[in-house]
């Protein structure tokens, strides 16, 4: 049985992973936004790893997904900030905590309705991460607070939202799918 569930994690974590690519590679990830800024759904393929298959799924999507922020800012950079995201403590280490906060927020939720712990899962997931990436930008002054606070507004709050929908969009498909047969529908195609 645990060898099943590795096997689960692992295909998991890589089908979320190529997700992440996919959106890094299409303006899909990072929708062009107010003053160079960008609205991103890059966070939610960790959020749903963390909430399906715990905070390791989560935090190694989270992982690739600073990875191609680390790479975007290196090599196509396209506002005036993206320059301080080659430092991975901007661009990869919040990304990590995402899938961690999600998780807990899942986990701390989940005995109550699964739609509610879903959506804080995604709340949390997206707000961890303009929190610290924001937090970050302000600690290298890269921007000053009172411009974080304004981006957290414009950006983070919209991602929130986005975030909440999709996870429990995904997240409660993905559930439907497992509890008709006790194990997910694709599992028992040949």
């Amino acid at each position: 049985m645990e060898a099943k569930s590795n096997v689960r994690k692992i295909v998991v974590t890589g089908v979320l992973g190529a997700l992440s690519i996919a959106l890094f590679l299409t303006p899909i990830g990072y929708i062009p936004w107010l003053a160079g800024a960008s609205l991103t759904v890059m966070h939610v393929p960790a959020i749903i790893g963390a909430v399906l298959e715990g905070p390791v799924v989560g935090i190694v999507v989270g992982g690739i997904f600073g990875v191609t922020a680390l790479i975007k800012a290196a090599t196509a950079p396209q506002g005036p900030i993206d320059v301080f995201f080659v430092n991975p403590l901007i661009s990869v280490l919040p990304r990590l905590l995402v899938g961690l906060a999600a998780w807990a927020v899942y986990r701390a939720f989940r005995g109550m309705l699964p739609a509610v712990a879903a959506v804080a899962a995604g709340i949390a997931g997206s707000l961890t991460n303009s929190v610290f990436v924001l937090g970050a930008l302000v600690a290298f002054a890269a921007i000053p607070t009172a411009v974080a606070a304004a981006v957290f507004v414009a950006n983070g709050l919209i991602e929130a939202a986005l975030a909440a929908v999709l996870t429990f969009g995904v997240v409660a498909a993905w559930k439907g799918i497992e509890s008709r047969t006790g194990k997910a529908k694709l599992a028992e195609e040949k």
